[in-house]
């Protein structure tokens, strides 16, 4: 496979609007810059093939200056999200001839009414189901990060990471329902933000697990995640612009430090210091409630059940067409019956109760994103056993943060010899806007450490 061909693009949507506002670009400029990454080999299989049913309607070019923060800033859509007119296939070829979307999904709507233009439909793990970002049917879009080794992208936003790595998009609409924004940000050296899931409407969305799934959106920077969190939201986000020597922050021992690979492990630790050079109260705590997760999740977990339960009509007449690996994980939930799953419904409420006491006094906890480095595609492609078990290192740390319902970011925390490395900030449901304004800290704290 050949190398892919990194078109290098920094500029974030604050920068972009800024030069916008000057006059050091126009709007036509920023959208045929990303329209040529696009087309480029960066992005090979980024995006969903064109059909007749999926093509992106002509783009009006909206006002240079328009009221709208995003007027002009090309988006990616994942494509899980109904678009109007356009078809909507989660990744899938099972879903190729369903109608066109009568309406936009209210996460897309809100995009638009900020003024976004959507460059284009992003590729994603099939039905969203793994972190890794392999999918069969359309290609596997490779991890910009490494220009000599083709890398995983991670997923399931697979494609919307790349787009906005690569500066295809300079946002990414994605989902989270068990690391899906923070995996891939993490894996290509971006933000990924997962708010509280109940903030952004599901509504118009392919769904994986009712329980666990949020809508998100990967970006460049963390002020840029404040601000598409706040189109998302459709409500302000409060900066109290809190200082690190006035955080108190926890550092989740249990699991999440286990088995980290060497460059993942020093770009925490480094985090660690700069933070405590910086002030801050960081707290080692062992955290043990996570090891209760394996057997609440004993019985297949919320995602096998939910999925099952959107899936199980379309696998009894199409299941030989589905990735055999998102099949495989889908039909765990055949075995489940509905006595298992209201245990697990409430097992989770009584955890997410348990964890919230231990997190109380906290302003956050620090954690690695994943515990590995982008491993190569070719690592995983055929290997099922060497799959299912990176998979699960992707997935292990963020994980945590769906069964707790609470939200968490993850932004770059290597140096640029590195391969990426994502540090997760997170908290309990509705501590966003606290999560948000320490992020904007610490990764200010990082990025002064590094010059």
């Amino acid at each position: 496979m050949n190398q892919p061909n990194q078109i290098p693009f920094t500029s974030d949507l604050h920068a972009t609007r800024q030069a916008l506002q000057a006059g050091q670009t126009s709007i036509e400029e920023i959208l045929a810059h990303a329209a040529a990454i696009g087309q480029s080999d960066a992005c090979r299989h980024v995006f969903m093939p064109a059909t007749a049913k999926s093509r992106p309607t002509s783009v009006n070019v909206p006002p240079q200056n328009g009221p709208g923060l995003l007027s002009g800033i090309p988006v990616s859509i994942k494509d899980l999200f109904d678009v109007a007119g356009q078809t909507t296939t989660a990744g899938s070829t099972v879903l190729v001839s369903a109608a066109p979307a009568q309406a936009d999904c209210p996460a897309v709507a809100r995009l638009r009414a900020a003024g976004a233009v959507l460059v284009g439909r992003s590729n994603m793990v099939e039905f969203a189901f793994s972190g890794v970002g392999i999918n069969p049917h359309y290609g596997t879009p490779i991890n910009p990060a490494d220009r000599g080794t083709d890398r995983i992208p991670g997923g399931s936003s697979s494609g919307a990471a790349v787009s906005v790595a690569t500066g295809a998009a300079l946002i990414g609409l994605g989902s989270d329902t068990g690391g899906s924004l923070r995996i891939p940000a993490a894996l290509c050296g971006i933000v990924g933000f997962k708010s509280t899931a109940r903030l952004v409407p599901t509504a118009g969305a392919v769904p994986l697990s009712t329980s666990l799934d949020t809508v998100g959106a990967l970006t460049r920077s963390v002020r840029d995640a404040v601000s598409v969190h706040e189109v998302l939201t459709a409500r302000p986000v409060r900066l109290a612009g809190k200082p690190l020597s006035a955080c108190r922050l926890a550092v989740a021992q249990t699991q999440m430090l286990d088995g980290l690979d060497p460059t993942v492990a020093q770009a925490f630790e480094r985090s660690l210091q700069v933070l405590r050079q910086a002030g801050a109260q960081v707290e080692e705590i062992a955290l043990a409630e996570i090891n209760d997760l394996a057997a609440i999740n004993a019985s297949g977990g919320l995602s096998a059940a939910e999925s099952y339960a959107w899936h199980r009509t379309l696998m009894a007449r199409h299941q030989a067409e589905y990735d055999p690996r998102v099949a495989q994980r889908i039909l765990r939930g055949a075995q489940m019956s509905a006595a298992d799953y209201i245990d697990l419904l409430a097992a989770r409420q009584q955890w997410i109760v348990r964890m919230e006491a231990r997190l109380n006094g906290f302003d956050a906890v620090l954690s690695p994103t994943v515990a590995i480095v982008a491993p190569p595609i070719a690592n995983v492609l055929t290997d099922d056993a060497e799959f299912f078990r990176i998979n699960g290192l992707l997935l292990r740390n963020t994980a945590v943060v769906n069964m707790l319902d609470g939200c968490a970011i993850s932004l770059p925390c290597h140096t640029p010899e590195q391969l990426p490395v994502g540090l997760m900030i997170w908290h309990a449901a509705l501590h966003d806007d606290e999560v948000l304004d320490l992020a904007l800290q610490i990764e200010s704290a990082l990025a002064g450490s590094l010059q």
